[in-house]
This record gives structure tokens, C-alpha cells and sequence, in this order.
């Protein structure tokens, strides 16, 4: 498990370096990686233009001292200093006619946006074609939190010292990062709150049977999902579960999509129930938690379904139109003891929190966390970056996003799936940080057979493969 890190928390781990080592000597050991990175990248230093950007701060200091050493071993190296007033056409020539271009303009402790001129300069060189080495963090991205206020340099590679910063893995600052490089410059570091599982790490969460392993002991879940509306959803939300390996689906719905699910995975055991009976829902059987709301709706019906549901003492997962349903009673959350997990995407969130979903997008990091402890919830929030939050305030990073997630009944499969790890026994920051990471794992599973693009049946069909993948 990799952790990231705030610039507090990089700061403090700098504090007794700094004091023990003669002055210069962090700076020296950035900066020779910085070029030893830049070299690698020109491939023949002797005869290259490189353009270094320096502010300030001690990552203009880096980038300087970086330049300096491309340019003992040949190259040309022309810096600018973007705290004074720059000449837009001459930076332009320079621009031009640059192999390589070093953002040193802003460090980690920049936040807020770029001021004028450091714009300005992120402006001119988002339309150049020199690669571009951004040094600890693009500048005009928090590297705190992925926050982009404004214009922000967007580089190709991100060299970036002592520690992985969270601003360089979450969106949208992951999407200005391009490929992140970590340096070790000798910093001691604490455990962080904020991780990235990678495929090891969720092989151990995952449950493995042993010989005495029953359906029960597996796991049995109940899925409430799908209308006459949205029949696909139930079909869907019960194979996801199906496919992460619950021991026992029990679907609870109203006819046409429990036929369909009849249909689609005969091993599933369907109760028909009236629209609205929130009763018969909980009288379908043992189950040893739930997942509610892909497809559901948003009507009475629906919400009495919903109630009904979260009334339980069992975990419960929310999806879709139950996280609308929720947005108008917070209180059935909050009056709850047993764990709860919320899968919105950006709108869903929207809706739930009342904030605009261009600022969810903005601002991913932030607000999930604050969502999940307002909520008592662990809030996972689906996008470009997927982060699992809980009330703790401990974060999980999803390593296996891909773009071809972005289908729909995509997130119903994904309910499936961290439900079923729920009902198996895993914590509800694991349960859903796991079924995201597996649910990447299926995507580019199927994303790289020869009928990519694909769509949202084929991640149930490739989970197994996603499965032994991990497991390997």
C-alpha cells in the first residue's frame, strides 16, 4: 500500500533534515535527479535547448541547479525568471525552439491559482511542443489536494521529491501530472490518511475460502434495484455481485426486472415484491447486507424501499437513485449504527450535498471527506478519479481507473460488487475500495479484447479474469 501526503506532512518530514544536513544539501539532491531525469528524457543532452521557468522558491532554486548541470554536459540552457514582467514573444521564440522546458515556477506550497505573470507563462506553454518536466508538482496545482484554480502548466512528467503528493494522484490535478516520478531525498515518513491500494493490497482484503466455506459464510447479499423504467440495472447490480463472489444474491423487486434477473443468473434467489413494500423486502430471507437503489427511481415507492433498507442493522450500501432519495432524508443516514457506504457519481453527490457539480469536480478531494464525516458514511466517489472516503477521515486512491468505465451501468456493477464484499465481511473503507479497484480491473480487462469499446455485461463477464489477475 503506498501512501500520498499533504505539504504540511512533507514540511514536517523536511523540518529535522534541513536542521541536521549542511545548507544546500536537499536542493543538491533534487536538483541532480531533476536533471538525471531531463537527461534521460532529451536522450543526447549535448546541443538541446532547454528552457528552465524559475520562481522563487526553492523549486525555482531546483530548476536552476538542474539547468546548470544540462548545461555542463552541452546543452543550451536559457532561464527565465517568472516573477518579473516577461516578453510574451520572446518567451514564445524560446518556447519554439525548446527540446525541453523545466516548470520551476511554483512549489508545493502554492495554492489558490497563479498569479499574472506565472499565468501568463502556463498559458504560453500549454501551446508548445517541448516536453515538459514540472519540478515537486505542476505549478498551479495544489499539491495538497489536486485542486486547479485557473490556468495550470500541464506537464508530461512530474519529478517529485521525498513523497508522492496527493494533489499529483487525484483530479484534477492527476490530470495535469502526466507521469509522476518520486525521488527519494532521505525523508522519514509518517503513516499517511491518505493510500493507494495496488494489486497485492487488495488480494489480501479479498475473502479466501477454506474448506469449511459455505454460501453463508461467503457472504449473502441482498440487492433492492430496477423498475419497469430502468429494468437493466437489477440484472446488472446482481451479476456485479455474483461476479466478486458472493456466496448468495437474494434480489428483491418488482416483477419485470425479477424476471430478468430470473432469467439472466438462475442461481440468484428472486422475491417479487409490491412497489413500495419495504416489509416484504425484509422478510425475503437471510442476507448479511444490502445493496439498494440502482435503478430504483426516485418516487415514494422507491424511498419507502429505501427506508425500509436503512432501517436494517446491516451495512448497507447506497447507489444512484437511493443517494437522491437520501439528498431529502439525511436523517435515516445519521440515525443509523451500522456502517453505510454511498457510491454517487458527481451528480448524484451534487444532488446529495446541494454543491454545484462542476465544484465536486474541482474539488473531489475535499469534499468527499467532508461529505463522509457530515454523513457518518464512507463515501464512494466515482470520476476521473475514484476516492473512497471514510468518517475518520482516511482516504483510499483507486489505482485502476480507465476511461472505459464510463458506460452506463457501469456503477450498477460496481454496487454488485462492493456489496458482495461487504456481505463476505470486509470493512466498509474496504469493501469499497477494493470492488473500485477490481471494477477498474475487470474495465481494462475488457477494454483490451478486440470488441473494446465495451459495455457494462462485459465487466461481469471479465471479473473473474480481473479476480485471478489480482489473486496473482
Amino acid at each position: 500500500m503506498r501512501s500520498s501526503y499533504d505539504v504540511d506532512q512533507v514540511r514536517a518530514a523536511e523540518e529535522p533534515l534541513l536542521k541536521a544536513l549542511p545548507d544546500g544539501t536537499l536542493m543538491q539532491r533534487a536538483a541532480t535527479a531533476l536533471a538525471r531525469r531531463c537527461a534521460a528524457l532529451l536522450g543526447n543532452v549535448y546541443g538541446a535547448r532547454v528552457v528552465v521557468l524559475a520562481g522563487r522558491g526553492n523549486n525555482g532554486g531546483d530548476a536552476i541547479l538542474a539547468g546548470t548541470q544540462l548545461a555542463r554536459r552541452g546543452a543550451r540552457v536559457d532561464v527565465v525568471h517568472t516573477t518579473e514582467t516577461v516578453n510574451s514573444e520572446e518567451l514564445q521564440r524560446l518556447f519554439d525552439a525548446a527540446d525541453l522546458v523545466i516548470d520551476g515556477m511554483v512549489g508545493i506550497g502554492g495554492s489558490g491559482g497563479l498569479r499574472k505573470e506565472a499565468a501568463a507563462v502556463a498559458g504560453l506553454l500549454a501551446a508548445a511542443n517541448a516536453v515538459v518536466v514540472a519540478v515537486d508538482v505542476p505549478s498551479g496545482v495544489d499539491a495538497s489536494t489536486g485542486e486547479v484554480a485557473g490556468v495550470a502548466v500541464r506537464a508530461d512528467v512530474t519529478v517529485t521529491f521525498g513523497a508522492l503528493k496527493t494533489g499529483l494522484v487525484v483530479a484534477p490535478g492527476a490530470d495535469y501530472a502526466g507521469t509522476v516520478e518520486v525521488v527519494d531525498i532521505g525523508l522519514s515518513l509518517p503513516d499517511s490518511d491518505v493510500t493507494l491500494l495496488d494489486a497485492a493490497d487488495v488480494a489480501r482484503l479479498l475473502p479466501a475460502p477454506a474448506g469449511e466455506t459455505d454460501k453463508y459464510r461467503r457472504g449473502v447479499l441482498g440487492v433492492v434495484a430496477g423498475s419497469d423504467e430502468y429494468t437493466g440495472a437489477a440484472v446488472l447490480a446482481v451479476g456485479g455481485a455474483l461476479g466478486a463472489g458472493a456466496g448468495m444474491v437474494r434480489f428483491a423487486g418488482v416483477a419485470h426486472p425479477a424476471e430478468l434477473v430470473r432469467q439472466h443468473w438462475p442461481e440468484a434467489v428472486v422475491t417479487v415484491v409490491a412497489p413500495g413494500d419495504g416489509a416484504a423486502v425484509l422478510d425475503a430471507g437471510h442476507v448479511q447486507a444490502w445493496v439498494v437503489g440502482s435503478g430504483l427511481g426516485t418516487d415514494d415507492a422507491a424511498a419507502e424501499l429505501v427506508r425500509a433498507v436503512l432501517s436494517s442493522d446491516l451495512p448497507v450500501l447506497l447507489d444512484a437513485d437511493a443517494i437522491t432519495v437520501i439528498g431529502e432524508h439525511r436523517d435515516w443516514l445519521r440515525s443509523r449504527t451500522a456502517p453505510t457506504v454511498l457510491t454517487p457519481h458527481a451528480g448524484e453527490f451534487a444532488r446529495l450535498t446541494g454543491i454545484a457539480r462542476d465544484e465536486v469536480e474541482a474539488r473531489r478531494l475535499t469534499l468527499a471527506r467532508t461529505a463522509a464525516r457530515d454523513l457518518e458514511a464512507t463515501v464512494l466517489l466515482k470520476g476521473s478519479t475514484t476516492i473512497v472516503a471514510d468518517p475518520s477521515g482516511a482516504v483510499r486512491i483507486n489505482t485502476a481507473d480507465t476511461p472505459y468505465l464510463a458506460t452506463a451501468g457501469s456503477g450498477d456493477v460496481l454496487s454488485g460488487i462492493c456489496g458482495a464484499l461487504l456481505a463476505g465481511g470486509l470493512a466498509p473503507l474496504d469493501a469499497a475500495s477494493a470492488g473500485a479497484f477490481l471494477h477498474g480491473m475487470s474495465g481494462l480487462s475488457a477494454a483490451s479484447m478486440p470488441a473494446a469499446p465495451l459495455h457494462a455485461l462485459d465487466l461481469v463477464t471479465h471479473l473473474p479474469a480481473a479476480i485471478r489477475t489480482v489473486r496473482d
